[in-house]
């Protein structure tokens, strides 16, 4: 069975950090890119990072560029979102989502993930 498992999240004050994870099970891993998405209210889902299976390159959105950090763990199955600097409008569920490729760069703005994870809630608060 094909699962993908997050965890972290949490209530942290701004500027704090947290780290999201992304478990697999059951997906030859190595052949997706990752791809991490947030949806806040009143807002479309948008990507926020994602990294390519192929070349381990990455991309982020301009907004959370230098300050998160998305990485795996291949032996592991897992992937992560570092998160640094946080702000309030970084408020919202982030969704892990992998994508079957066969080459090249990854994209943010995908929407048919072969597996989505469960989402979990980040909430910016003082």
């Amino acid at each position: 069975q094909v699962k993908l498992v997050q965890s972290g999240g949490g209530l942290v004050q701004p500027g704090g950090s947290l780290r999201l994870s992304c478990a697999a099970s059951g997906i030859a891993f190595e052949y997706y890119d990752i791809n991490w998405f947030r949806q806040t209210p009143g807002k479309e889902r948008e990507g926020v990072s994602c990294l390519s299976a192929s070349d381990e390159s990455t991309a982020y959105l301009d907004s959370v560029k230098d300050r998160f950090t998305i990485s795996r763990d291949l032996p592991g199955m897992k992937a992560y979102l570092q998160i640094d600097d946080l702000k309030f409008d970084d408020t919202g569920v982030y969704y892990c989502g992998l994508f079957r490729t066969y080459g090249g760069v990854c994209f943010l703005d995908r929407d048919s993930a072969d597996v989505w994870g469960q989402g979990t809630q980040v909430t910016v608060s003082s």
